[in-house]
């Protein structure tokens, strides 16, 4: 039986396992001592993607934007309402297409924006 959750830092980037009985609104970071959990998505690169996706036992709801995307923007403050709804349950975070190609190509995204859920 699992007795803890493997959650990245969203500030620091470190992996901390989080009890499950512990309340995740209240956990802070082991190494930089933030928040766990602001409400916020959080800005990721490809390394920042990466980790989040492969090393986080919670789900991972990324945005692929771009600054100059309309839609991108106007959809940039429902995503960000969604943060404070789905966080601690889901980890929102948002890659900028443009500085971050070689993660859309492998995962085959053609346009933008682009909402993935992974697990």
């Amino acid at each position: 039986m699992n007795t803890a959750q493997q959650i990245v830092c969203g500030h620091c980037g470190k992996i901390n396992r989080l009890p499950i009985e512990r309340d995740p609104d209240a956990a802070r970071c082991g190494s930089c001592h933030q928040p766990m959990f602001s409400g916020q998505p959080i800005e990721v690169d490809e390394a920042g993607f990466d980790r989040h996706v492969a090393k986080s036992d919670i789900p991972v709801l990324i945005d692929f934007w771009a600054p100059w995307c309309g839609p991108c923007r106007s959809m940039a403050p429902m995503f960000e309402r969604a943060a404070k709804a789905l966080e601690p349950r889901v980890r929102l975070l948002k890659l900028n297409a443009d500085t971050a190609p070689s993660v859309s190509s492998r995962l085959r995204i053609s346009g933008i924006p682009t909402l993935l859920l992974m697990q």
